[in-house]
């Protein structure tokens, strides 16, 4: 891997090894639509003299968005990064008003988006922004100019094309990422291709993903998780097929047999209900196999050496179940990469089990983002920790438990907000992550809680919710939950209840189960859910103990407002919507 900058990846792969099917999705919904390594740099090519054509130069921005992620988003992501323009990829779920504080603050020239939903919320506020010359849309939309009209095959501008690409270096700004955030407007962070590069070569070393394999796409591209992480199956030689979307995952990674893919705990943890409500529905026999494969998958610690019985269990739970599970994931699959939330050590310890590698990692927009993961080697699988730190990468423990970094995956800081680039880093040059955490005695980084969401008591003592949230939705019957009780005497929490498993319950035990919104009310299922939480409590501190609960019936989303687009809670927008139900808990 000879490359520097991102834009030398693809070119490196066409001269070494140019695949077929490169990027790949299912335009029509029935056949995958495949651009090899060729016909992508070609579009690259023509994305890249389009804009030069447009008037664009070195250091403009131009706006990126999709409902889903396509090859056509990385055609103009390269195209920029080739012409030293910079870009700025948005989400698609934020509201009209965030798109034009974030157009606005970057200063964005031209805007390609994916569809007329994203086009609607964009035309909405585009008066308001007076950088903004004109929009494209990947589909076809009346009214809008297709992003085709922009390619340019003119060979007058090769040369122009060769200049301005030879011309950018390693340090120079490849794009700047709003961070979502669960509080405040969002930040812009400036990641060179440097920051980037570096991750991508480091991240390889980790989890290798090798010419021939296959790699299914779903999270957003958008976010630099699955970004950086299109980058290395780019440079590791696999081919990317793009989901049609979060609800046709299961097809999907049936049809394309992936060997690797990205998720975040959410939805691992809606694989994992899956199969409960499978295992739900067996009876007698098929049952207690069932029953007994989860506890040994659970039990066996990760990392360690089988005893000769624990392989024997092993080898016929594997035949009767565990296989089932991998063939469901395509029956080709050598690891999961999980990060951007905690995720549960029962479910990472429970899929490795079963031969699903889960590896967990960690880090954030500002690093590029990986700092961490759990190695693909067998005698290296851990749960309940974000795996060790990359090779290039310097982490140490403040005083105060914040995790502390040095690297050349850390930004070059935010962009028009030199006040918010100081306040995250030190006198001595670290950046400060703002999550606390530990290493483990075998040098595994362990994170704790984010230090912004560490709440005191009216006592004084301080509470961290995330490991104790994360504790108790290892019940089956826990879907989500939000610890509350900041300023107060004590801690409450709000519960989604997993709703497929109470309704088993309830069948069970004779409650009548005629909506969401009336079984909670009922005074069986609350003395359950106290039962659960109290059976939880006791791995706790008395002032980190849930005294108060509440079970809400609707699910907290990204569209609901509750979720960032990675799925972490806004704790602030739950306080607020919650406020009276919180209230009630201390009066």
């Amino acid at each position: 891997m000879n490359f520097s900058r991102i834009i030398d990846i693809l070119p490196e792969q066409l001269e070494k090894n140019p695949l077929q099917d490169l990027y790949c999705r299912r335009e029509d919904k029935k056949n995958w639509t495949k651009y090899s390594t060729q016909q992508s740099w070609e579009y690259i090519k023509q994305v890249g003299k389009g804009l030069i054509h447009l008037g664009l130069q070195p250091g403009d921005k131009v706006a990126i968005i999709s409902t889903t992620n396509r090859p056509e988003w990385n055609f103009i992501d390269q195209g920029c990064l080739n012409v030293g323009i910079i870009d700025v990829p948005v989400y698609p779920t934020i509201s009209p008003a965030e798109y034009e504080y974030i157009f606005n603050n970057a200063e964005v020239k031209y805007v390609f988006l994916s569809d007329k939903m994203i086009y609607k919320k964009v035309a909405a506020v585009a008066e308001n922004i007076p950088s903004l010359k004109k929009i494209f849309c990947f589909d076809e939309v009346e009214g809008v100019e297709s992003w085709k009209t922009i390619l340019q095959t003119d060979s007058k501008l090769d040369e122009v094309f060769e200049q301005r690409r030879n011309a950018i270096q390693p340090d120079d700004i490849a794009t700047i990422i709003y961070t979502s955030g669960t509080t405040g407007f969002p930040k812009g962070v400036m990641l060179t291709h440097h920051n980037i590069v570096s991750n991508v070569k480091d991240s390889i070393q980790m989890v290798p993903v090798l010419k021939g394999e296959t790699t299914l796409s779903f999270l957003p591209v958008c976010h630099v998780f699955e970004r950086t992480l299109n980058y290395v199956y780019l440079a590791g030689g696999a081919s990317i097929y793009y989901a049609d979307g979060l609800e046709s995952i299961a097809a999907n990674i049936a049809d394309v047999r992936p060997h690797v893919f990205a998720t975040v705990p959410r939805l691992l943890e809606k694989v994992y209900e899956g199969i409960l409500k499978k295992g739900n529905t067996l009876e007698g026999f098929q049952k207690e196999v069932f029953s007994w494969s989860m506890k040994l998958a659970q039990s066996l610690e990760l990392g360690k050496p089988k005893s000769i019985l624990q392989l024997a269990e092993f080898a016929v739970a594997d035949k009767l179940v565990y296989s089932k599970w991998r063939a469901a994931l395509g029956g080709r699959l050598k690891a999961i990469i999980c990060g951007s939330a905690p995720l549960q050590p029962k479910l990472a310890t429970i899929f490795t089990n079963g031969g699903i590698p889960v590896l967990e990692g960690y880090g954030l927009t500002e690093t590029s983002p990986v700092l961490s993961v759990v190695p693909l080697k067998k005698s290296k699988f851990r749960a309940g920790c974000v795996g060790q730190i990359l090779p290039s990468v310097q982490v140490k423990i403040a005083e105060d438990g914040e995790i502390l970094v040095k690297g050349p995956n850390v930004m070059k800081g935010y962009y028009k907000n030199e006040e918010a680039t100081k306040a995250v880093f030190n006198a001595d040059g670290w950046f400060l992550t703002g999550d606390i955490g530990e290493f483990t005695k075998d040098n595994f980084l362990k994170i704790t809680d984010r230090k912004k969401e560490l709440f005191k008591t009216s006592g004084g003592k301080y509470v961290a919710p995330a490991p104790i949230e994360n504790k108790m939705k290892e019940s089956l019957f826990i879907e989500q939950m939000a610890l509350v009780g900041d300023g107060r005497k004590f801690v409450g929490a709000l519960i989604i209840p997993a709703f497929d498993q109470l309704k088993v319950w309830c069948k069970e035990n004779n409650v009548n189960f005629t909506s969401k919104e009336n079984v909670i009310k009922e005074k069986m299922v609350q003395d359950f859910y106290w039962k659960i939480v109290n059976e939880y409590n006791v791995h706790f501190g008395k002032v980190e103990q849930v005294k108060m609960i509440e079970l809400l019936p609707n699910e907290w989303t990204t569209e609901s407002g509750e979720l960032t687009p990675t799925m972490k809670l806004k704790r602030k927008v739950i306080a607020d919507k919650y406020k009276e139900i919180i209230e009630s808990f201390y009066d």
